[in-house]
């Protein structure tokens, strides 16, 4: 690609290697970026916001981003990425890969395996369109509740779910589920060689249905911080009414988008492979049986409730921002038998 640059950052959890690009698509690991810009229509546009650079995270010692744990920090002054929880689900994800085009800027993904599962072609169509695919447990479980065992399975299955979902590897890069991150799942994450993503821009999408408010809040975080990772999730109507004029609005005011790729892809268990491709069988034949069971599934989290009465995915240093909390009985202990009863890992 024309003026391309490569310099390094090091630090002692990630080497992170810097690509610039000249508005265009960021690579896939199976794909060259400018070959797909060229098909895109996006090299050379000044148009539209585009992307900055293409940054590649090297993840085999476990790095952790976002403001959650201030250790990496990659953006310059005025950089964003782009990220997307819970999905895919296709009447939200589809438009918003389609705005995306648009405006000539990738994301990354973070998808929960039984939503992979239950809308695989939509795991292959963001991967088509260049973006990057991380993993968000199988269930989209809070893992602080759950037992260590049980948080392994969550944080295995989703990953293999996701791969399975794709037909190929899928990128090392995780994110907790309500940003709730215990220790042993941390250090489960290290030692396999997956990144840890927290966040610096909380979208608060699920809160509203007004594209507008969304927009709003994100800008007004990024005023606040000058830069950082936003969150967003691909199953909310106020995301997809507001990610256009948003785009328009980073441009307008000097934004610049940074696409993460990984430098490795992730490895997943023979086992939970195993178990995903159960799931994705089962599944496609309900599908064949039933054409009204292609919907994916959802949690209270989509509706704004997260797991033990939280609202949504607060940013949990923040002590103006601690989640809200509702009364309600204390939720049964899950032991392992009842994990694999329900959800059928045996």
């Amino acid at each position: 690609m024309n003026g391309r640059r490569t310099t390094f950052l090091r630090s002692s959890l990630a080497t992170i290697a810097f690509v610039a690009a000249l508005s265009a698509p960021a690579a896939t690991p199976a794909a060259v970026a400018e070959p797909l810009a060229l098909k895109t229509g996006c090299l050379g546009r000044t148009d539209v916001l585009g992307l900055s650079r293409i940054v590649e995270i090297d993840t085999s010692a476990g790095p952790r981003f976002g403001e959650q744990y201030d250790e990496n920090h990659f953006l310059e002054e005025g950089e964003v990425v782009l990220t997307f929880d819970d999905g895919p689900v296709r009447r939200f994800t589809e438009p918003i890969l389609d705005v995306l085009d648009a405006h000539c800027v990738k994301a990354t993904f973070f998808s929960v395996g039984r939503m992979a599962v239950a809308a695989p072609d939509m795991v292959k169509e963001i991967y088509r369109r260049g973006h990057t695919i991380g993993s968000h447990t199988w269930s989209h479980a809070n893992l602080r509740r759950v037992s260590t065992a049980t948080a392994k399975r969550e944080m295995e299955l989703g990953l293999s779910a996701v791969r399975t979902a794709l037909g190929k590897p899928i990128s090392p890069f995780f994110r907790f589920p309500y940003l709730s991150d215990p220790r042993s799942a941390q250090a489960h994450l290290r030692q396999r060689g997956l990144g840890i993503f927290g966040i610096d821009v909380d979208s608060r999408d699920f809160e509203t249905r007004s594209g507008k408010r969304m927009t709003q809040r994100v800008l007004a975080g990024l005023k606040k911080k000058g830069k950082g990772i936003i969150l967003f999730h691909d199953i909310q109507k106020s995301t997809v009414r507001g990610l256009a004029g948003l785009l328009a609005e980073l441009k307008a005011r000097k934004y610049k988008i940074v696409h993460m790729v990984a430098k490795d892809d992730a490895t997943t268990s023979a086992k939970y492979d195993a178990i995903a491709a159960k799931k994705l069988r089962r599944k496609s034949a309900n599908k064949r049986a039933n054409p009204l069971a292609d919907r994916a599934v959802t949690w209270p989290a989509s509706s704004g409730t997260g797991a033990g009465g939280n609202t949504g995915e607060a940013l949990p240093w923040l002590k103006k921002n601690k989640p809200r909390k509702v009364k309600r009985r204390p939720p049964p202990q899950t032991t392992q038998s009842d994990y694999q009863s329900r959800w059928q890992m045996h």
